[in-house]
């Protein structure tokens, strides 16, 4: 029986490892509501000894705990769940000393993404610290894995982008209804998608009022999106990515384009997104006409899809909104913990998005 099932009430326990970040702020404002979680420790390693609804003034008298230097046998006496909520390269070392320590893990960086070691060394500049780790961990994209989430000890929340992505694109290629070698990946992201970090290109001067295309065909999150399409169908599959940055805080509106191979009208299509995700909570299909706005997700943990066809190129085009910091990061880290707890999964995610 799962602890937060028992006769007595009892609550899972969950820490936040890098609780100062946006995923990790984003993490408690999302937990603090949810009605089968106490949230027991906290860890930063700037904000060590800080309070934190000072660290997180948006928190005040909602939440008293302090944060702690990061100590694995402390977090793990006070946890069942753990999310890390820390940077790429400095999660899987954290994971190697808590999983021993029988704790359930949900890590929010890339560390256990990428199945393949050197792939993770091409993108990362490092050699993995856990590659045994790396066929254990389940990709925690519920809508796919949720499966395989039930029995996981250890979870990698997908990135932002490849999130919006696969979303959009698994139906296409589960039902070969496209073209696999023509996929085309334009998207926009807030600026809150590249962590709470002084940045030139992200000071208010810098990014208001501008939109700019960046990492153009070399974005971590390509060797990602290129490793779950493969997965989907059996056989390699490459994308052409271009991530965009604009200036507002948050939100991915990912526009993709693919050729179809079978005669496939608009309203085939949507037929088909509409029974493939007629049992997801979370994933929206829009009605004839209408297409996805970041603003008509934020702050909740919806995906959005819309769709058209281009009859005079034989292509479609998928358009797919959401918010980063939710369904793109900790929303659904908080959806995967629900699936491998016993919960139902929409558990403190019934948000609407927040308006305007």
């Amino acid at each position: 029986m799962n602890p937060q099932m028992d006769d007595t009430g009892q609550k899972i326990r969950v820490a936040v490892v890098g609780a100062s970040g946006y995923t990790g702020m984003e993490l408690l404002r999302l937990l603090i509501n949810h009605p089968a979680v106490e949230i027991t420790a906290l860890t930063s390693e700037s904000y060590a000894d800080s309070p934190i609804e000072e660290v997180l003034p948006s928190l005040f008298g909602m939440l008293k705990l302090t944060c702690k230097k990061f100590d694995p046998r402390e977090v793990a006496k006070h946890a069942d769940v753990v999310f890390l909520a820390v940077p790429h390269k400095t999660a899987m070392a954290a994971a190697v000393e808590l999983l021993p320590l029988g704790v359930k893990v949900i890590d929010l960086s890339a560390d256990f993404r990428l199945r393949d070691p050197a792939v993770y060394r091409q993108w990362y500049g490092a050699d993995h610290a856990a590659p045994e780790l790396l066929k254990e961990a389940v990709y925690a994209l519920p809508e796919f894995y949720r499966q395989q989430l039930t029995t996981a000890r250890l979870a990698a929340a997908p990135g932002c982008y490849p999130t919006a992505v696969l979303l959009g694109l698994f139906p296409l290629l589960k039902r070969e209804v496209v073209d696999p070698c023509s996929l085309v990946i334009d998207a926009i992201s807030g600026a809150s998608g590249a962590g709470r970090k002084l940045d030139l290109p992200l000071h208010f001067a810098e990014l208001e009022g501008n939109v700019k295309a960046y990492k153009v065909a070399c974005h971590r999150h390509m060797p990602e999106i290129e490793q779950e399409l493969s997965r989907c169908i059996g056989r390699d599959v490459m994308v052409t990515f271009t991530p965009h940055l604009v200036g507002t805080v948050r939100g991915i509106l990912a526009t993709i384009t693919a050729t179809l191979v079978t005669s496939k009208d608009v309203k085939e299509l949507r037929t088909l997104y509409q029974s493939w995700y007629q049992d997801e909570p979370f994933v929206r299909i829009l009605p004839d006409g209408r297409f996805p706005e970041t603003k008509q997700v934020r702050g909740s943990n919806f995906c959005d899809i819309g769709l058209a066809v281009d009859a005079r190129t034989r292509r479609v085009i998928v358009v797919v909104a959401i918010d980063n910091l939710v369904k793109g990061a900790s929303g659904q880290a908080i959806q995967a913990m629900n699936v491998m707890m016993g919960l139902d999964e929409r558990t403190g995610l019934r948000l609407p998005p927040l308006f305007p």
